[in-house]
């Protein structure tokens, strides 16, 4: 019963198609995965089983009589927090935030619902999505499963905890600068941060976006299908396309691939994060791309533009918040956000327009080339209880040199694992293409998960 938590998607529904399982046996699976490892973990929260029993028993009519619902009918799935599912307070990682239910889902988890998938949690983030880490003011804190002294990642901290310990197949997150990506690589997960619009968000946001984290990039592909289905509440979202998630074969031979090693902003990139990336490059080269090593595009002003505006951004939040909420919030988010309160206007304008600096040198690569190789991160996971990889607050962007760029430039970068430090932590690729072409991302990755040396046994906590 166990192994059926480990099953891939695309497995688990061919297995229901073909009455070797079903949904309800395939829950009972997981629920008992999270049984076992949740105290350890705390990758959830609101975790509902009945309600997710009772889905999964309609889900096992449907498939029993020859109707699914759709492509992911009886999967059980995990939702990030700060995603709206009805009913449920969205506390959005902190302790200042007053528990109202929401009024309905937001647009991914009614994409699944529609489909029949069946929700049995949310998944914990740091407050307000801030922190690479699972250090949250509201939720027990997130560990990684591959060492729980280190973290899973943030701030989609939860789900790549449960992706990794095999919560199920699939888990939603969201990304504005890494949030989907870091916790991917640290977990050894893929992670796609799809092309901006392309799957709607609710609130929309310059530069967030919702999307997959699994084991496989078939399963990725899979969920992104569903989730990319149109949905009017959010006003940035591309037009409805024709999209073949699915058609995941294709040839390295002849492809232009650019290498970026080290972005020189930031932390240092740590020795086996460059072997591990570099070895990714030679394998790709070897099944005939032609690869090459390309100067960095993201300079310190524009990384401490956008730390500025976002530091800005918060304040004036939580700076709005009654005193007793304000006082709730995670001290070094509020201290971070607290630096900029004396920021002239002229300031936090230079900031906000580096996203469109930002914008314009990341596209610009990819005019003379299909796709972009780095590092998701210059570091694997940091101790647990650590916020911050630098450890302060008035450094905490530091380590996203290599997601963010993706973020405000709108093009599609999935996480996929390429090694292993010394002591066994994952390390993530990142693999960047051309607006749109979110398929053609996933497509290279998935060549490059054929092409790369066997993957360790996922972890048992």
């Amino acid at each position: 019963m166990a192994e059926l938590a480990d099953l891939p998607a695309v497995d688990l529904v061919a297995a229901y198609r073909a009455g070797e399982t079903s949904p309800v046996e395939a829950l009972d699976a997981v629920l008992e995965r999270v049984e076992s490892c949740e105290p350890k973990l705390c990758a959830t929260y609101a975790l509902d089983p009945e309600s997710a029993r009772s889905a999964a028993r309609a889900a096992q009519r449907r498939w029993r009589s020859g109707a699914p619902a759709g492509p992911l009918d009886g999967v059980p799935v995990t939702v990030k927090e700060n995603i709206a599912t009805k009913g449920t307070p969205v506390p959005q990682g902190t302790a200042a935030t007053e528990l109202v239910p929401a009024r309905e889902d937001a647009p991914a988890a009614a994409r699944l619902r529609e489909g029949g998938a069946v929700i049995f949690a949310k998944t914990t983030m740091p407050d307000y999505g801030m922190l690479s880490s699972g250090v949250s003011s509201f939720h027990h804190l997130a560990r990684n499963p591959w060492d729980l002294g280190r973290t899973p990642g943030g701030s989609s901290a939860g789900a790549g905890a449960a992706a990794a310990a095999g919560y199920g197949p699939l888990h939603l997150g969201t990304d504005i600068g890494g949030s989907i990506r870091l916790p991917a690589g640290w977990c050894g997960v893929v992670g796609l941060k799809p092309t901006f619009g392309r799957i709607p968000v609710h609130p929309p946001y310059a530069g967030r976006v919702v999307g997959p984290m699994t084991r496989t990039v078939t399963d990725t592909a899979l969920l992104a299908s569903v989730l990319a289905a149109p949905d009017d509440r959010d006003h940035t979202a591309l037009p409805p396309a024709d999209v073949d998630w699915n058609e995941l074969d294709g040839r390295v031979r002849g492809l232009r691939i650019a290498l970026l090693l080290d972005h020189r902003v930031g932390l240092p990139v740590e020795p086996a994060v460059t072997a591990a990336v570099a070895g990714a490059a030679q394998l790709l080269e070897s099944a005939g791309a032609s690869v090459e090593p390309i100067d960095p595009f993201l300079s310190r002003e524009m990384l401490d533009g956008m730390d500025l505006f976002w530091r800005f951004r918060s304040w004036t939040d939580i700076s709005a918040l009654p005193a007793e909420r304000r006082a709730a919030v995670l001290p070094g988010i509020a201290q971070w956000a607290g630096s900029a309160r004396e920021a002239t206007a002229a300031q936090v304008f230079h900031g906000y327009s580096q996203m469109d600096a930002i914008s314009v040198a990341a596209n610009r690569v990819v005019r003379d080339f299909d796709y972009v190789l780095s590092p998701v991160a210059p570091i694997p996971a940091f101790p647990a209880e650590q916020a911050y990889p630098t450890g302060d607050p008035l450094r905490g962007l530091e380590h996203i040199a290599f997601t963010l760029p993706y973020n405000m430039s709108g093009q599609p970068a999935v996480s996929v694992n390429c090694g292993w430090t010394p002591d066994g932590l994952p390390i993530g690729l990142q693999i960047a293409g051309r607006r749109f072409d979110d398929v053609g991302v996933l497509r290279l990755a998935r060549a490059y998960e054929q092409l790369r040396p066997a993957q360790r046994s996922w972890p048992r906590p």
